[in-house]
């Protein structure tokens, strides 16, 4: 997907993330036409979840301008990513996009877990919605917190989008370090590095905490490669019947 196209990119850390500005940034020194519409507070874990913050059917939106890309229109919108992907390519924004970007996201994406993350929520919307969309997200460490290198995600980005088929999604994460390892291929790994557990519970309240996971993770799956130091990609099918036979449903 090399020649102009029309790109909405959005995240689910809000539009005052630096990520946001560093992927709208690839999509523009690529000579696409950009357009920018993320929560305008953070939504992160909110999947494609179809909501707006404030409830109900309206979402607010405002025009606001980004210092490190003044001249890409921009939104703030009072709603989840998934709600403002799906209202993207229905037309909001200023019409239907050719690409929907998401992230980059603070913090890796990876495993079945990733189902749960606003940033892949938002592009898997999009594929059900027939446009070709990637979740980008940075490997950047939750404990001790890291510094993110949003940077080193560019070449990445740029290499994937030259591949990317129309009609599919794909999920990117990129090692929050200065000299990133090659893009890898990679399977899903069963769930990811970092997990919320309940850690109190009574009859008024439940308390979740996120723990960060050391199992042995698969061979060739996202987790594994990315803590070996490579950037990985991988290819999601959106929401699909199982094809298989079975047996006549019962009248």
């Amino acid at each position: 997907m090399n020649s102009p196209l029309r790109v909405l990119v959005t995240n689910d850390d809000g539009i005052d993330s630096p990520g946001i500005a560093a992927l709208a940034r690839c999509a523009v020194e690529l000579g696409h036409e950009t357009i920018i519409a993320a929560p305008r507070v953070e939504a992160s874990g909110t999947g494609a979840g179809l909501t707006a913050s404030s409830g109900g059917r309206r979402a607010a939106v405002q025009r606001r301008v980004l210092p490190e890309l003044p001249e890409v229109t921009a939104y703030a919108v009072d709603a989840h990513p998934g709600l403002i992907a799906m209202i993207g390519c229905r037309g909001a924004f200023g019409g239907k996009p050719d690409l929907v970007l998401s992230g980059i996201n603070f913090g890796a994406n990876i495993g079945r877990a990733l189902i749960h993350s606003g940033t892949v929520g938002a592009a898997l919307t999009a594929h059900v919605n027939g446009v070709t969309a990637l979740a980008v997200s940075l490997d950047v460490p939750w404990d001790p917190p890291g510094t993110p290198l949003w940077d080193v995600v560019d070449p990445y980005v740029k290499d994937v989008l030259g591949l990317i088929e129309p009609g599919t999604v794909l999920n990117l994460n990129v090692p929050n370090r200065p000299d990133p390892g090659p893009l890898r291929w990679a399977t899903l790994t069963a769930y990811g590095r970092v997990q919320s557990r309940v850690v109190r519970q009574d009859e008024e309240m439940i308390e979740l905490a996120t723990v960060i996971l050391d199992d042995e993770v698969e061979p060739g799956s996202d987790a594994a490669l990315l803590e070996a130091g490579y950037a990985t990609v991988t290819e999601l099918r959106s929401v699909s019947a199982v094809e298989r036979p079975r047996a006549t449903p019962p009248r």
